[in-house]
Order: structure tokens, then C-alpha cells, then sequence
């Protein structure tokens, strides 16, 4: 395996929404050295690589930055920080305009104002929107862009980090990085649960099949402070094609219904959890299938909904035509998706202050791998990256860079070796990643049991994820493109196990079918009007509860 070294003074892992916009803040704003890592393509990698037809976070006309605090924080019955979605959100108009001058098309009504979709939502073709920013950071100066490079581990010595493991999966080159600081920007975890489709189908995901939750697995194993992994995210999708709904509820303003016709979600509530736990009961009770009903909407509204999922979901616009049947004619059946860790929907992430520095010192993260703030969606994505970018600026300029150590990094060379030449595995990667799979549907709260759970459960899973990572330790990959699907299984194994320690700690039941507790299927704000968060030592994932951060304090590491 050839080996390479590199040195940056700021390394961004992953091209996505947050990676990109932190390397476009970082040129505008000093004539720092960046290296992006990206294990996909810049181009068309992460949540946007298909497109989307809205951006859902805006503050529009007659609203404040802190309506939409407000918002999220009673979407996510107060389990956030507070500092952390005003930082967001004072920057989301600003971004907004940024990416338009980058070439999005904003739709405009007659009087050149942004067409809104709701309160917080603009009307965008948004189907270009990552080639844009990726041709953005493509003509940045100092700035260079590693494509097909598979990060796999920080190196963090005394809670400072000076770089990071990886591979080629194209080149098969092993690159040592040394960097000044580092922002982790990699997204959320998908592939813990088993989906709703199987088999060739079961990449029709609501999240990236792709994001294996890699940022969050490197900050465990490197001892950072995770918090509010129990806050797990499931969302309600159009059946079959997991496009989303929000296009319906938000755009032609179709209601859930169940099968008798029945609008049931003023019985439940219309908070995220609450329309996923409703669509359960429903179909729990007899009353299913649930639908978002669309029937009698205008033909104008017709066109409208089939040229909007051409821009993100073009599944849902085949099935109407195969169909012979236009949304007016017929209501949209949906589902819920298995459970994800995802900090962009909910406060799933690194523990991070208001400058998005996590507890490991140089290390800084954004959009959905940083945690406590959620509802970002992409513009709080290039939000953070933003606020990250310019925090890393000044940690460079204040301190000086720290050498990888040499043991360390033979170390990392001898695993990948290890997994390159060592044929003694009985399982492949894929099997064990649909073991994995089993275990949280069936033991985590996954579809399988409704997204219900307790602590019997919990603890016959924990005790099944070490197993498998166990057996993870002898496989064997004949190219580097499965010694990428290794690591990948690794990473989501790590992050199942903090789930799990963290769906364990929360004794109550705050979001329903988030995290529904059946040994504690009550709120208690007594005692969990907190923030579970998490360290790993020696092994074990140790909790620990925090009191939450009031709205007008900002929380800063003492380190």
C-alpha cells in the first residue's frame, strides 16, 4: 500500500452543504491552506446531491431570528440549545443570498420577492444546487479538493488534534494528514436500522444511503463529548418512493388522513414526532393505511407537485404517470422511515459551543454532525459551516500546529493492511451489516416493533453490536473499495452503541416513536428536562446529564 503525507493548515472532512461553504468562508476570509476530503465527488455527494425544490429554514418578511428559535425548540419539546439555533439563525438570510449570487434559482414573485412555502420556507429549482457549490469551491485559491478519499480516524493526542487517517479507494494510497485544525463535516448516520425497502431496493432511503455516520464515529473513538443521541429522527415519507411529504403538507396544504377519511393529525399534534406516531397508532388501531390527501387539488397544483419532486424525488413523479393518475385523483399513501441519527432535523451531534468547537481542541463541526440545534436544514448547514470556517481561522492564527505521532500512524497502516491480506473472515461486510441491521429493528426500536423499545431490549442489542464488532476485527476486503465498506460497517456499529447508551439513559418518553420508552412511557421533566450527552472511556460509553443552556446564555468550552 503506498503511503502519502500532506499537510494543510485547515483539513474539511466531507464536501457536502457545511464542508463546502466552510472552504468558500475560509478563502473569502484569510489566505489559510484548505484540504477537503470527500470519499464520493464533490460535485454530486452528500444531502444534496439530488436536489431540492425548498429551502425550509428562512427567516421571511414580518420574522425574527427568534421565531425560529422558538420553532425548533417547541419541535423538539425544549431538548435544545438555544444559543446555538440563534447563532444559526441570525445567519440564514445572509447565506440565502450568498447562494443565490452563486447561481441558485430563488423563485420571485412579480414585486422580485422570494416566493415563500409556508413561514420559513422558500421555492427554489434547486436541482443544480451542489454542482453550484461545488464549482464555487473549485475556483478557490488554496484551496485543494481530494476526491474518492475515504477518512477514516483523528489523530488526537492530549485532546488536541493534529490530523487524520485515510485512504484512496481509487488511488490505494494511505494519506497521512497533518493539519492545524480540523472541521468535520460528514452528516448523519444512515444504515443502522433495517429500511423499509429490501434487498436492490433498500438504497431508497430518506437520508443518504452513503452517510455512514463516519464524522460521529471518529469524535467517539477520539473521546469528544456527543450529546442528545437518543433524539433519533424518523421521517414521514410518501410510500414506497420515500420522497417527502413536506411538498404536500406545506405546498398544496394536504392533511393526514387515515382510511376513513378521517384528519388525524389534530388528535396527535403536528410536531415532527407526533406526525410520525400518529400515521403508528393509526395503522396500530385498523385504521390504516394513513395518506396526505390530495384528492380535489387543482390541476395547476397537478403540474406544480409533478415538476417540484422532479427537482429531488423523481420516483414520486413516476409513480403518478405509471399510474395514470394525477395527485388530485388519487391521495398519497405514507410511512415512516427506520430511525436515523441525523443533527440536521433533530439535536443529534458533537457536544459544540457557540463557535462550533467541539471538546477536542482544533476540532470543530458542522451542519449535521454537530449536535443541539436542530431544524438547520441546508441553509443552517452552510450556517455552521460559515460560524466553523471562521473559528478555525483564529484557533490557526492563535496556535501552532502539532506533528502527527509516528506510532500512531503505523498503527493505522498495519489495520488497513490487516484487512487488505488477512483472508480469514467467515462473513463479508455485508452480512454483518444486515445482522447489525436486524438487531436494532428488533431490539433498538426500529420499524419492526414500532419504534418502541425497553431496557431488556436495549441491553440485548448492546450486548449484540460489541459482538459484531468483534467479529468486524477479522474481515477481509479484496480492493479498497471494500476496505471502505469495512470501515463504513465500523463506523455505524460505534454509533449504534451510543444510540443505544443513549435511548438507555433517557428514562422517560419525550418524542414519541423517537425515542418511545415502554419501560418510562411518560415525560418527566423533573428529571430529564436535560441534555443526555456521552464520552467513551476505556470501552464504555459513560453519560453524562447537563442542565440545559438558558436562551440568553452562550455555553463555551473551559476545556
Amino acid at each position: 500500500m503506498k503511503t502519502e503525507r500532506l499537510k494543510t493548515d485547515i483539513l474539511i472532512i466531507g464536501g457536502g452543504t457545511a464542508g463546502c461553504y466552510a472552504a468558500l468562508t475560509i478563502s473569502e476570509n484569510s489566505d489559510a491552506k484548505v484540504l477537503i476530503c470527500e470519499k464520493a465527488h464533490i460535485k454530486r455527494s452528500g444531502c444534496l446531491a439530488a436536489g431540492v425544490n425548498a429551502l425550509n429554514a428562512y427567516i421571511a418578511e414580518g420574522k425574527t431570528p427568534q421565531d425560529y428559535v422558538d420553532y425548533a425548540k417547541k419541535d423538539a419539546d425544549n431538548i435544545v440549545r438555544e444559543d446555538l439555533l440563534l447563532t444559526m439563525s441570525e445567519r440564514l438570510n445572509a447565506v440565502t443570498k450568498r447562494l443565490e449570487q452563486l447561481g441558485l434559482v430563488i423563485l420571485k414573485d412579480k414585486n422580485g420577492k422570494y416566493v415563500t412555502r409556508g413561514n420559513r420556507n422558500l421555492k427554489i429549482n434547486g436541482e443544480n444546487i451542489k454542482p453550484i457549490l461545488a464549482n464555487a469551491v473549485k475556483k478557490l485559491p488554496n484551496t485543494d479538493v481530494l476526491n474518492r478519499v475515504n477518512i477514516t480516524d483523528f489523530f488526537v493526542k492530549n485532546n488536541r488534534i493534529s490530523g487524520a487517517f485515510g485512504f484512496g479507494i481509487e488511488n490505494e494510497t494511505f494519506y497521512i494528514i497533518e493539519a492545524n485544525a480540523v472541521i468535520v463535516a460528514t452528516g448523519g448516520a444512515a444504515g443502522l436500522y433495517k429500511p423499509n425497502n429490501p434487498g436492490f431496493s433498500r438504497h431508497k432511503m430518506w437520508y443518504p444511503p452513503f452517510n455512514t455516520g463516519a464524522g460521529y464515529a471518529m469524535g467517539i473513538k477520539a473521546g469528544a463529548e456527543m450529546t442528545t443521541f437518543e433524539m433519533r429522527f424518523i421521517a414521514l415519507r410518501c410510500k414506497d418512493t420515500i420522497a417527502p411529504t413536506g411538498t404536500l403538507a406545506q405546498g398544496v396544504g394536504a392533511k393526514q388522513i387515515n382510511s376513513l377519511g378521517e384528519v388525524y393529525e389534530t388528535k396527535y399534534g403536528i410536531t415532527t414526532s407526533q406526525r410520525v406516531y400518529g400515521t403508528v397508532n393509526e395503522n396500530q388501531q385498523g385504521r390504516g393505511p394513513c395518506y396526505l390527501q390530495t384528492e380535489g387539488i387543482t390541476a395547476e397544483q397537478d403540474n406544480s407537485l409533478k415538476k417540484a419532486y422532479l427537482n429531488m424525488a423523481p420516483s414520486q413523479t413516476l409513480k403518478w404517470i405509471e399510474s395514470g393518475k394525477n395527485p388530485s385523483e388519487q391521495n398519497v399513501e405514507i410511512e415512516g422511515t427506520e430511525p436515523y441519527i441525523v443533527g440536521g432535523h433533530t439535536a443529534s451531534g458533537y457536544w459544540v459551543d457557540t463557535k462550533r468547537a467541539t471538546t477536542v481542541k482544533g476540532l470543530f463541526a458542522a451542519g449535521d454532525v454537530a449536535g443541539g440545534c436542530p431544524q438547520k436544514y441546508v441553509t443552517g448547514a452552510l450556517a455552521e459551516g460559515e460560524i466553523a470556517a471562521l473559528s478555525a481561522i483564529n484557533f490557526v492564527n492563535e496556535n501552532n500546529s502539532v506533528p502527527i505521532d509516528e506510532a500512531m500512524t503505523e498503527e493505522h497502516i498495519q489495520e488497513a493492511e490487516k484487512f487488505l491480506t488477512d483472508n480469514n473472515s467467515r462473513f463479508t461486510a455485508e452480512q454483518l451489516e444486515e445482522a447489525m441491521q436486524t438487531v436494532m429493528d428488533s431490539y433498538a426500536g426500529g420499524i419492526k416493533t414500532n419504534y418502541r423499545f425497553n431496557e431488556k431490549q436495549l441491553n440485548i442489542a448492546d450486548e449484540r453490536i460489541v459482538n459484531l464488532l468483534k467479529l468486524s476485527e477479522n474481515l477481509y476486503a479484496e480492493d479498497f473499495q471494500e476496505l471502505m465498506y469495512i470501515y463504513e460497517l465500523r463506523e455505524r456499529l460505534v454509533v449504534c452503541r451510543s444510540v443505544i447508551a443513549h435511548l438507555k439513559a433517557r428514562k422517560e418518553t419525550r418524542w414519541h416513536s423517537f425515542a418511545e420508552n415502554l419501560d418510562y412511557p411518560d415525560k418527566d421533566d423533573k428529571n430529564f428536562l436535560k441534555y443526555v450527552n456521552s464520552r467513551y472511556q476505556d470501552g464504555e460509553i459513560k453519560i453524562i446529564l447537563r442542565d440545559l443552556v438558558d436562551g440568553g446564555t452562550a455555553y463555551e468550552h473551559s476545556y
